[in-house]
């Protein structure tokens, strides 16, 4: 067995408000092995983003703070990084593409000066090769006549080919990660099926690893070795994309996978609302919107990670898992999430 290429191990991101403190990632760990994809999937405001950042230390400091944890790249834990190494290393051996590619792409100078600059900003390379390169990558993105599209300009290119010119920067300098932010969110169906089929050929041609934040569960399930659910800022339940998909453990897990069209019958909608960052709820972040809530889930810290059916590499958190809980009580047919409890005599831990 190899280490992993990414291990992350209770990373802490917080943010300092007028209000109070954010903890916008609250104790998140979890690997990406060399040459896979992880999902990280959950809704909006679950603290996937921030996680992302928080790799190459992205985040706006201030406000922002990574307060603990470690982030180990290649057997290099990156918090401690000193900043000059952590930019040689940001851009080179771990690349992002963002949700919002006319965000990422500067509107005054051409495609092509981009990724050229991109290239030599990391390469000693003179700017006739750094440009052929260029052309090359806009070429294996799906740029058509990429050598006279290299001389346009950001507002000349829709939102699809925008995106392939987001990853042919972030793939300028074959990187080993590829940190993707709902990277197909703003595209119609037809050119997202398009840009993951590219994203997947390239992983295949580079060997390269893949971190998809998304909330996107029909995305993850054709793309994902593994897959990461957040709440809240802390994982739920982590596995293969297999066992999360077939075994959902968690009752939140559940609730998103019952709402696919096609999948579930959509009993288990989720009633209420994210928690508050600044004052969460003690116990299982998930336990006011969880109708299989009992006494215990309010009580104390997140539940530990136990392993779901006698596997280790499918973990979840939540105490009717643990020792002495009935995991039928999540798993049961009928069950709701509504925003309601349960009483103890429905399924509380001994």
């Amino acid at each position: 067995m190899t280490d992993p290429l990414l291990s992350i191990r209770d990373l802490r991101t917080v943010f300092h408000t007028d209000e109070g403190l954010v903890r916008a990632v609250d104790g998140v760990s979890f690997d990406v092995d060399r040459g896979e994809t992880v999902c990280l999937v959950g809704e909006s405001g679950s603290g996937k983003t921030v996680t992302g950042e928080s790799i190459t230390r992205l985040v706006r400091t201030p406000p922002g703070e990574i307060a603990g944890g470690q982030i180990v790249f290649d057997g290099v834990d990156l918090t401690t990084l000193p900043d000059g190494e952590l930019r040689d290393l940001r851009g080179d051996r771990i690349a992002h593409v963002f949700q919002n590619p006319q965000g990422a792409l500067n509107p005054v100078y051409t495609v092509g000066w981009q990724i050229v600059e991109a290239i030599q900003l990391h390469e000693d390379v003179d700017r006739e090769t750094a440009r052929h390169r260029a052309i090359d990558l806009l070429d294996r993105v799906g740029i058509p006549e990429a050598t006279r599209r290299f001389d346009d300009y950001p507002h000349e290119f829709s939102g699809g080919m925008k995106q392939r010119v987001s990853l042919a920067m972030a793939l300028a300098t074959n990187p080993d990660l590829l940190i993707a932010d709902e990277p197909t969110t703003a595209l119609d169906v037809t050119i997202q099926n398009q840009i993951l089929s590219l994203l997947g050929e390239i992983q295949a041609e580079f060997d390269m690893s893949v971190l998809l934040i998304t909330h996107d569960l029909g995305v993850v399930a054709e793309v994902a070795d593994r897959v990461v659910v957040m709440y809240a800022g802390k994982v739920m339940e982590r596995g293969g994309v297999f066992d999360v998909f077939e075994r959902p453990s968690h009752p939140y897990t559940r609730a998103l996978l019952d709402c696919l069209p096609g999948r579930g019958t959509g009993a288990r909608s989720i009633g209420g609302t994210l928690p508050s960052p600044i004052d969460p709820p003690d116990g299982c972040r998930f336990h006011p919107r969880c109708g299989d809530a009992v006494d215990a889930c309010s009580e104390g810290e997140q539940p530990p990670y136990c392993p779901a059916d006698d596997d280790d590499d499918h973990v979840v958190s939540c105490v009717h898992y643990e020792p002495g809980g009935d995991p039928s009580v999540v798993r049961g047919d009928g069950a709701t999430v509504d925003g309601g409890r349960r009483d103890d005599s429905e399924g509380d831990r001994a």
